[in-house]
């Protein structure tokens, strides 16, 4: 039995056997950008896509706006196949690029004004101001956007994607040269809109953020996706752990410890790694101890997704050349 037409779909994206290969040309030989990407991002979601540069990130954004053509597979935006309603599929999502591209010329009032108007958008449905203003750019609605700092321009990106009111927000590098305090806004307002019910996409390089924000994460390494699980399932991929010990006394290196790695700290303060499925941290202080060094203090450090990224990308020896995609 087919399902109601207003039914909310229950994946923001889909995509099955996703492939992408960019033809040879004169002075390079054909690319594959993505190797059969299957991926499906939950609505209602704040979802990360990481990976290395070059990894195919962009590659898959671009699909999904309708600005790069598949070589094959299965997409679908909001629950619809982009080839058989490549509109209303691109209609679903608003795309907030790496590059800074505004008319200079326009103020941010006008900027959005046109940008709801190439939507159809009717006059009286628009939410100018009230964008403009959710991020901190009301005071600027009519200043040319040649004015604004780089980090309005950013905002204002933002605020273009937004004009039309679309059900999934992509957000492609957004706080790249943005300072802490208006990331903050930034972040602040994103969260808002998945409040409301917005499907949030985010591509980063600060892993950090990606870790704090983000429900579930995809990490996409040489066209290939290498994880996707909710975050905190994926930090307990990495069992890796390290105590950090003050000793009593200063010491001047490292002690060799018989089955664990030591490293001494700028701080003086000992890093002792070991794997959680293997030891403790009892087994740990024992052969410090044994080692002949007092202990003063000690804490425990957790993986990060700073070390899982590594782990799933860097560490791969096949990372060591990613494609220009």
């Amino acid at each position: 039995m087919s399902q109601p037409a207003t039914q909310l779909p229950d994946w923001a994206i889909e995509a099955r056997g996703l492939i992408k290969t960019y033809p040879a040309s004169k002075t390079a030989p054909a690319k594959t950008a993505l190797k059969g990407i299957d991926l499906a991002i939950p609505r209602g979601s704040i979802f990360g896509l990481l990976g290395p540069n070059g990894a195919g990130k962009s590659t898959f954004i671009n699909i999904l706006a309708g600005l790069v053509n598949k070589t094959s597979g299965d997409v679908k935006v909001w629950g619809i196949d982009i080839d058989a309603h490549p509109r209303s599929a691109r209609a679903a999502i608003g795309v907030v690029p790496q590059e800074l591209a505004a008319d200079v010329f326009f103020t941010p009032r006008e900027s959005l004004e046109t940008q709801a108007g190439m939507y159809g958008v009717p006059k009286g449905e628009r939410r100018t101001d009230e964008i403009l203003n959710a991020l901190g750019l009301g005071d600027k609605a009519d200043a040319y956007v040649r004015q604004l700092s780089g980090g309005m321009k950013r905002r204002l990106m933002v605020a273009k994607a937004m004009v039309h009111n679309p059900p999934i927000l992509i957000l492609d590098e957004p706080t790249a040269g943005v300072d802490v305090e208006l990331r903050r806004q930034l972040w602040a307002y994103v969260q808002s809109l998945n409040d409301l019910g917005v499907t949030i996409v985010l591509t980063t390089h600060y892993l950090e953020e990606a870790q704090a924000l983000c429900d579930t994460i995809a990490i996409i390494n040489r066209g290939e996706v290498v994880a996707c699980e909710p975050t905190v399932d994926l930090l307990k991929r990495f069992d890796s752990r390290a105590v950090l010990i003050t000793p009593k006394a200063p010491v001047a290196a490292a002690p060799p410890l018989n089955g664990y790695e030591s490293k001494l700290r700028p701080d003086g303060r000992l890093a002792v790694t070991f794997r959680a499925q293997d030891s403790s941290v009892e087994d740990v202080l024992a052969a410090v101890r044994a080692a002949g060094v007092g202990i003063q203090d000690l804490a425990t450090e957790e993986p990060d997704l700073e070390d899982v990224f590594l782990a799933l990308t860097y560490n791969d020896p096949k990372a060591a050349a990613p494609t220009d995609y």
